[in-house]
């Protein structure tokens, strides 16, 4: 009895014999290649062969509105850390042996401020603080009994924080 010629390409399969080690039987896969694993479909980071690659996802761009919302909390917040510096040097932060200086001529609006005593702008030194809203006479005779030798009285009165300075020239 014969057996009957293989079916398919004979010489492809002489060659699947040759590559085998003799120690393999035929049924078996063939071993990977050297270096690695081969890619599987279906494991994590891989994709199935031929399927295709999802787009990379856009960059989100900032809108108009967005941008428009961080430039006025940025001008609010300039704003509000340029007054507070603005407002450390201003009469109501004086104590007794602070220097003043006045930033206008307006006798109603001194504008006084608080200034180094070595400084050359220095022209007041205060000699008490008084809290409190005074006016007039008033104010005169709390700085006679707070400090003989003043010279000028400054009133400001902003609700609670309403106090009266005792003045004289530097």
């Amino acid at each position: 009895m014969t057996t009957p010629p293989p079916q398919g390409n004979p010489f492809a399969q002489s060659q699947q014999q040759q590559q085998q080690p003799h120690d393999q039987s035929q049924g078996q896969a063939p071993s990977p290649p050297q270096g690695g694993f081969p890619q599987q479909a279906g494991q994590p980071g891989f994709p199935p062969p031929g399927a295709p690659v999802p787009p990379e996802q856009p960059r989100r761009k900032l809108s108009f509105k967005t941008i428009k919302n961080i430039v006025i909390a940025v001008v609010v917040a300039g704003v509000a850390i340029g007054g507070f510096i603005a407002s450390r040097d201003d009469a109501n932060t004086a104590a007794v042996g602070d220097c003043m200086s006045r930033g206008s001529t307006d006798d109603n609006d001194p504008d006084l401020e608080v200034v180094d005593c070595g400084s050359s702008a220095a022209q007041y030194t205060v000699l008490a603080k008084v809290e409190g809203n005074f006016s007039g006479i008033t104010a005169q005779s709390k700085c006679e009994a707070a400090s003989k030798d003043f010279q000028y009285v400054y009133t400001e009165t902003n609700g609670s924080k309403s106090f009266l300075l005792c003045l004289k020239d530097k």
